[in-house]
């Protein structure tokens, strides 16, 4: 098996090992993918502030309506996520990434014009989310399954950890820009950056050179027998499996106290649209260091290990969140606890995204990337909108604070997964070790059942 940063036994030699020694930041065709994801990081940034500050400030969202807004950001991957992957990987995924841009930029100006022109609802939100959470689908799958081909095996921990840095800085800078500008326009206007970012994001990514190579269409299973494809790869890997189930239950948890933090802190803590975006920027700064340590940190602790260690920071850094309210009894500004929290919790976030993810990529065959990571967010993103539901549900029954000390709750029960796992003790992950199994003629195309099991760590 070919480990990271080493070549495998049919290496070329010399000039193998320098091209695996060498930065992804001199990869012409890499720089251009980093250059469209940063654009598209940032008009991501910019619209999640945008978007849920505009429903609260003006069009006086519910906590119920929060949660459906929350929902509907995130419901196609519940709906449309194991499909997607089963197209993704008959398409060029230079292809998908420039077309979900361009959807989300024609989205987004939509809404847009919606506003200027007096015609703003919370339905329009709701339909403008949902568009865009199907192409978010799209793009994310499609953009995780293109980074092994375009920069090898031996790259994808660097090229995660750079994208990882990339989402980290949009993180810190967006709302801290959204925020000020705030000030002087209104948050439609705000999402004319937004459509500006994709439309540039687009053409970033039109310039990469890299030619794909696409199965043959005879090769093509019945979208059925492909999808179930996906599924079997993950649920056979009893590793993937609690990484699966450590981020899911994470995610739904997180979707519930997630849906009602703008709410929060405008409503009950009595910050103002700038504060929050500097709160939010401030926050991010953790994430930036776990990008930058990501790599340094799975050597030093373990590939394997990092995973768990790094699940340790959800529980306590959400926490933070709930306990502003408390804290301010006794004097202590808001913004004191939810930038610790956001910090702790974005490190944390990072450095496991970095290795989970490099893990996955690593592990699975190429032919098969898109439909394992459509498998993985159908789980660990499908979870979100049904979190979000619950969230602005308990929210306007039980009321705000309650809620985030559910999502709080939940939150440390997930972590327990990878805790109780055979990754503390791995300092290294396996990789792939051979093809996945396909399913012969005489087993039917929705049959998946396992076929030989897969060698165990």
């Amino acid at each position: 098996m070919t480990t990271p940063g080493n070549p495998g036994p049919d290496a070329p030699g010399p000039s193998r090992a320098a091209t695996t020694r060498r930065s992804l930041a001199f990869h012409p065709d890499f720089r251009r993918l980093w250059t469209g994801d940063a654009l598209g990081q940032l008009g991501a940034q910019l619209t999640g502030l945008a978007l849920p500050v505009f429903a609260v400030q003006h069009l006086d969202a519910t906590e119920w309506q929060m949660g459906a807004l929350g929902a509907a950001e995130t419901a196609a991957f519940l709906v449309i996520g194991l499909p997607a992957g089963a197209w993704i990987d008959r398409m060029r995924k230079r292809r998908v990434l420039i077309t979900a841009d361009l959807v989300r930029a024609v989205v987004l100006a939509a809404v847009v014009a919606l506003a200027l022109t007096g015609h703003a609802s919370m339905a329009v939100l709701y339909g403008a989310a949902l568009v865009l959470s199907c192409a978010s689908v799209f793009f994310d799958v499609a953009h995780q399954s293109y980074v092994p081909a375009l920069v090898g095996l031996d790259h994808v921990v660097e090229g995660n950890s750079k994208l990882q840095a990339t989402q980290s800085v949009a993180m810190v800078a967006a709302p801290a820009i959204g925020g000020a500008l705030l000030r002087v326009v209104s948050a439609p206007l705000l999402i004319v950056v937004t459509v500006v970012t994709y439309l540039v994001s687009a053409f970033a990514v039109g310039r990469i050179r890299h030619v794909e190579d696409l199965p043959a269409p005879d090769d093509h299973l019945p979208l059925r027998a492909a999808i179930a494809e996906g599924l079997r790869f993950v649920v056979r890997q009893p590793l993937l499996r609690r990484i699966v189930a450590c981020t899911g239950l994470g995610n739904l948890f997180h979707a519930a106290g997630e849906a009602l933090v703008v709410l929060y802190a405008l409503r009950h803590l009595g910050l103002d649209a700038a504060g929050l975006g500097l709160v939010f920027s401030a926050g991010a700064v953790g994430g930036l260091l776990g990008a930058l340590l990501a790599d340094r940190l799975a050597r030093w602790v373990g590939e394997g290990r990092i995973i768990p260690v790094s699940a340790l920071f959800f529980a306590p850094a959400y926490a933070l969140t709930p306990l502003a309210s408390p804290l301010r009894e006794l004097g202590v500004p808001p913004e004191v606890p939810l930038v610790a929290g956001g910090a702790l919790l974005s490190f944390g976030v990072v450095v496991y995204n970095v290795a989970q993810v490099s893990f996955r990529q690593r592990l699975c065959p190429p032919t098969l990337l898109g439909r394992m990571n459509a498998s993985v967010r159908f789980v660990v993103w499908g979870s979100m909108p049904i979190g979000a539901l619950v969230g602005g549900w308990l929210g306007s029954t039980v009321g705000v604070l309650p809620t985030l000390w559910f999502a709080v709750a939940g939150v440390t029960l997930a972590a327990v997964p990878v805790l109780a796992s055979p990754l503390l003790g791995l300092r290294e992950l396996p990789g792939a070790e051979r093809p996945v199994d396909r399913p012969t003629d005489d087993r039917p195309a929705g049959d998946d059942s396992p076929g030989e099991p897969p060698s165990r760590p």
